[in-house]
């Protein structure tokens, strides 16, 4: 019968097994090709440098190096594991920041970011991976550099352990950074992404006053509509057709108007009106519905005016199917269409491209009719390409 060693004798070999462990050359330690599981912590989500040096040090972990001794093949996988951690960390910062790479957010979508996380906070978390992307790339380097000079595995193992160790800090010190832009990201996904060169029509005012049934008289947007205040809480964009571009439709937010006081949606609103916006509509419900007096919304109509006065700025009066009333501005309703085929009038006016050409004649000229037809094989068997041409001419001065 085989005696069981005394509780001592094992405890003394299982740290003895452990030391050895330790202390052994990182090759000389089976390896298994398999990603080890990672318990995950009980409360809070783990940092994200924990799954990008976890893909990085499985993807080193699987070179497998040919060499005619080993010696050589010892130090090719130290190579290998190098090369291949330190290019899996710096893919991975990139892919963190390629919704920043060129061309770049709009002046739109940078303001909207200010506002919503501060001034220059996008600008320093993607200059500090950049940093560290750098500083992983010298590091790569001078260790492959001390690699060819390692004179044996004890050595290699060291020098793998130091560098997997710097690698590691310089992943986790931009831990706050990476969170950062995944904020900024998913902030930004939640919001149109306007097209600059279109032009814009940004439909603005009070919450209630029904900005968002006249987006969705007015384009394709199908924002949602209740009657309370504050039903939009973040901007959304529609389209419409003018003939000659496409007219994006912005409805934003309810804004009060209150000087330093504005929440994140009434800023993202005013960051329309002052960023984006080609024309604003301005919205006003003269009836007191929507729980706002009529001096209140022409206040804020004044203060705009004042505060942004290079961008034109319509005043609308809504629910005009809830009875007469007399006033100078162009009366709508969204739900009868009284006066939107005359709002639309207006808009196209002032949509209408800047800096146009005198009128154009298009001339399409005769096709002998004896000619093949277009795109008909000619005597090589090829297809003709000739079409009709257009001349424009300018028409006098």
């Amino acid at each position: 019968m085989a005696r069981t060693p005394p509780a001592g004798a094992r405890a003394e070999a299982a740290s003895l097994s452990k030391t050895v462990a330790s202390r052994a050359p990182e090759f000389l330690v089976p390896q298994s090709r398999e990603r080890p599981r990672r318990t995950r912590r009980p409360v809070g989500r783990e940092p994200p440098s924990v799954g990008i040096l976890d893909a990085a040090f499985h993807r080193a972990s699987l070179a497998t190096p040919h060499g005619d001794t080993k010696p050589e093949r010892d130090r090719l996988r130290a190579k290998l594991k190098i090369v291949r951690s330190s290019a899996t960390v710096v893919r991975h910062l990139r892919l963190e920041s390629r919704r920043f790479a060129k061309p770049g957010l709009t002046e739109f979508e940078e303001a909207l970011v200010a506002g919503a996380f501060g001034d220059a906070v996008l600008h320093r978390s993607l200059l500090r991976i950049r940093r560290a992307e750098e500083r992983i790339r010298g590091q790569a380097r001078d260790a492959e550099r001390a690699n060819a000079r390692a004179s044996g595995s004890e050595e290699l193992g060291d020098q793998i352990r130091a560098f997997y160790g710097r690698l590691s800090s310089y992943v986790r010190e931009v831990d706050p950074d990476i969170e950062k832009l995944r904020a900024i990201t998913q902030f930004l996904r939640d919001r149109p992404r306007l097209d600059p060169s279109a032009p814009t029509l940004v439909i603005a005012g009070f919450p209630n006053v029904g900005k968002s049934s006249l987006v969705a008289k007015l384009s394709t947007a199908r924002p949602k509509i209740a009657d309370y205040p504050f039903t939009t809480l973040s901007i959304a964009v529609g389209h419409a057709d003018l003939g000659f571009d496409r007219l994006q439709v912005l409805d934003t937010p309810g804004v009060l108007g209150r000087a330093g006081r504005a929440n994140p949606a009434e800023e993202e609103a005013t960051t329309a009106v002052e960023r984006a916006a080609t024309v604003v509509l301005f919205v006003i419900d003269p009836t007191g519905l929507s729980g706002y007096t009529l001096e209140e919304q022409e206040a804020l109509l004044a203060h705009w005016r004042e505060e942004y006065p290079g961008v034109p700025i319509v005043e609308v009066e809504t629910k005009a199917d809830l009875g007469p009333r007399k006033s100078d501005r162009l009366r709508v309703s969204s739900v009868s269409g009284l006066g939107v085929e005359e709002l639309w009038k207006r808009l196209r006016e002032l949509m209408k491209p800047r800096g146009e050409l005198p009128p154009l004649e298009e001339v399409v000229e005769e096709v002998d009719p004896t000619e093949e037809p277009v795109g008909s094989p000619d005597s090589t068997g090829g297809r003709r390409k000739r079409r009709a041409s257009v001349r424009r001419e300018r028409g006098p001065d």
